[in-house]
């Protein structure tokens, strides 16, 4: 398998999709007004071969998409100008919304050079930053996944907030450890301002320049009303990809992030994920007009969802006998898009996994 292969496969299954044709709640059952921001990732790990990566993105303004191009010693997107994404005075998410223009939107550019990709909110995908951040204090002995955290009327491990943080994507237990990363001094405020963020600093070491959270709160606050959430976390699809790498032991022996010990504990979280319903959709399988995913069985997904009304995240780590690979993905299909109340995002985002998984068995 080449890179260029898997690239024009990437495109041409999201282009398969036609997600123009997506019908928006907002719009009352109508296509959106724009095309979706799609941002996809995958690494391939061929057995006794370099693995094979690659990584694509559409938006309204590059609806045929574009392939990305890795610096040769950074590993890092090189070839796009990534921006971040926007909230109003009000804290409310609005460039996705129906009629939003975005000649008059100012994104502020994040970091990169080449054709601008706003890069979607990646939902609770920001949950796994998190985790890493607790997994480097716990390596640095000023945590332990067995220490009692109290939040909000709770006594916990730390270990047990993070599975719940993973497993079910519990707010609150996000709330718990943000505010234990706070506490611990891995991210400092002063006047109202953060000036200190330890995992910025990791992620700038490791070379991951797609992964911010920024102005969470000393009380764990990290949505649009606490000043954070959409605009100050963000995830490009490449960046959650190798973060997920660092997670991978079959993939990454020697992780830099965080300790082995620590790798297995969110591993563990991970591979007991219960929200299968976006690149994978088997939590779904009872639905009406149910469309299936990511092959689970017979294939294995440690992974990581993300879901709100205006986003749709997954990234994760997939085995199916022979086949080992990585794959991440944020969009601005979020949950308006979803054609059951208890659905989470369009079929045509499992139907996207599907498609990704049978390429690649038939060619790896």
């Amino acid at each position: 398998m080449r890179k260029d292969d898997l690239a024009a496969a990437l495109l041409q299954a999201v282009q398969a999709q036609h997600f123009e044709r997506t019908a928006d709640t907002l719009r009352g059952g109508e296509p959106l007004d724009a095309p979706p921001s799609i941002d996809l990732a995958v690494a391939v790990f061929p057995r006794g071969a370099a693995p094979v990566c690659a990584n694509v993105l559409f938006s309204r303004e590059y609806p045929q998409g574009l392939i990305a191009r890795f610096d040769a010693t950074t590993g890092a997107v090189a070839n796009i100008a990534f921006h971040a994404d926007v909230r109003d005075a009000k804290g409310d998410s609005y460039a996705w919304l129906p009629g939003a223009d975005w000649t008059r939107i100012d994104f502020p550019a994040w970091f990169g050079s080449g054709p601008r990709f706003v890069a979607p909110y990646p939902a609770s995908l920001l949950k796994m930053m998190v985790a890493v951040g607790i997994g480097r204090l716990v390596d640095a002995s000023r945590s332990d996944w067995a220490l009692p955290l109290s939040f909000a009327g709770q006594t916990r491990a730390i270990a047990d907030w993070l599975f719940d943080m993973i497993t079910v994507s519990s707010n609150e237990a996000t709330s718990a450890l943000v505010a234990h990363l706070h506490e611990r001094g891995a991210i400092r405020r002063e006047g109202g301002r953060e000036v200190h963020n330890e995992l910025h600093d990791a992620f700038a070491v490791a070379q991951l320049p797609g992964l911010m959270i920024a102005n969470t709160q000393p009380d764990g606050g990290w949505g649009n009303g606490a000043g954070s959430g959409v605009g100050q976390i963000q995830m490009t699809a490449w960046d959650a990809l190798r973060l997920m790498w660092q997670l991978d032991v079959d993939a990454s022996p020697a992780p830099a992030l965080v300790s082995p010990a620590s790798r297995e504990v969110i591993r563990r979280a991970l591979d007991a994920q219960k929200l299968h319903h976006n690149l994978n959709s088997e939590s779904l399988r009872a639905l009406p007009g149910w469309v299936p995913g990511i092959p689970v069985p017979p294939a294995s997904f440690a992974h990581k969802t993300g879901n709100t009304q205006n986003y749709t995240s997954d990234a994760g780590i997939v085995h199916d006998g022979d086949l080992h690979y990585l794959i991440a993905m944020t969009t601005s299909l979020g949950m308006r898009y979803a054609p059951h109340p208890e659905a989470s995002t369009t079929w045509k985002l499992p139907a996207l996994g599907a498609a990704v998984h049978q390429w690649l068995k038939t060619n790896s």
